[in-house]
């Protein structure tokens, strides 16, 4: 990719920071204008109702609206506030969110950087959004948000051990942090993908098929739980913490929160796409092979990637608007009790069947 754009502009620097941008103003700033819109009306048919209706066709510029609106809003700081820590909050997490894009190949071409430790860097660097949470609900000087930021900060660390376990699991099976690598193991068609045992044959391919539908589910249950979706919303649960953690935040601040929720929404889903779904490949092969057409292939990974993430992030919606919000004791419960001890005896499972 910075090769081809390197060729365009001549210039290896600004290649760099074309390839960097493309993503975030082509493809993840739409898509979360998008996703809000989408929420709004999956949770009104799921409720019997319109959703937003006035503000173009069936609504579907509301979003715009509702972020040209916030960019006008006053940016108000509270005077008790740490002015500093409180303005750097936002930006180290929206900056953290959209971080993680880079390592996560959306076709064989369109590869923002295909790094050998790209899960381990994916890992790394979503962990500042801990710190960004922490920061500005504290500096906030409010008593729900520094609340919202404490449970945050305890349920994200928690929900990270198994989602660390389950992401060594899928390592000790394929050999690789690389998710490109990773994705490419996963060729030909859906049979071959790791939520049905990947590449292996035989009675191997049969002890790992429920092996990793549970890793399947205890990944998906621990990132809904890290992105702070309902069940596990508790950080800024509106019925005990007005809003948490960005309680006191306004205007474009407060976008910025809104817009890195969505951006993990999709984050999370893509990585799990590619981990257990084939991720860019297509599950019956690719139309560009069969017409003899080899620039089709990487628009139909791009196509059949951003597919599989958006169906998952559907159905983190869907679960949002279908289950009730957990208790605190109750969210450390599954984690510590169950997500945690099934994630392990799969992993040592699996490590047995990769030794021998």
């Amino acid at each position: 990719m910075y090769e081809f754009l390197e060729n365009i502009v001549g210039n290896q620097i600004i290649a760099y920071f074309i390839a960097a941008a493309l993503p975030l103003f082509l493809f993840i700033l739409p898509y979360a204008l998008i996703a809000v819109l989408a929420e709004r009306k999956v949770s009104a048919h799921m409720q019997d109702r319109l959703g937003p209706m006035r503000v173009g066709f069936h609504g579907i510029l509301q979003t715009i609206a509702d972020i040209l609106k916030l960019i006008q809003k006053e940016d108000i700081i509270p005077s008790a506030a740490d002015k500093k820590l409180f303005v750097t909050a936002p930006y180290i997490i929206f900056m953290s969110s959209f971080a993680v894009f880079a390592a996560i190949p959306f076709s064989n071409f369109f590869i923002g950087s295909s790094i050998d430790v790209g899960l381990f860097y994916i890992i790394a660097i979503s962990g500042f959004v801990v710190a960004g949470i922490l920061m500005g609900s504290w500096a906030s000087n409010n008593k729900y948000s520094l609340l919202g930021g404490m449970r945050s900060v305890a349920q994200i660390i928690s929900y990270e051990i198994p989602t660390a376990i389950v992401v060594l699991t899928m390592v000790m099976l394929t050999g690789s942090l690389n998710l490109e690598t990773i994705t490419n193991q996963q060729t030909a068609f859906f049979w071959n993908w790791n939520i049905f045992g990947g590449a292996a044959t035989g009675i191997t391919k049969i002890v790992l098929i429920p092996l990793m539908l549970a890793a399947f589910i205890i990944i998906f249950i621990s990132m809904l739980a890290e992105v702070n979706r309902t069940p596990f919303d508790i950080a800024e649960a509106e019925s005990e913490l007005v809003s948490g953690f960005h309680t006191e935040y306004t205007g474009m601040r407060f976008a910025m929160f809104f817009l890195a929720e969505y951006a993990n929404m999709l984050a999370v889903s893509l990585i799990i796409s590619a981990l257990f779904l084939g991720g860019y490949n297509s599950p019956f092969g690719y139309l560009g092979n069969s017409l003899g057409v080899a620039w089709l292939i990487p628009i139909e990974q791009m196509f059949w990637f951003t597919f599989k993430g958006i169906i998952l992030v559907i159905l983190q919606m869907v679960l949002r608007w279908t289950l009730p919000r957990l208790r605190v004791d109750q969210l450390m419960t599954v984690c510590w009790k169950y997500l945690i001890p099934y994630s392990i005896a799969i992993l040592l499972i699996v490590g047995f069947i990769t030794v021998l």
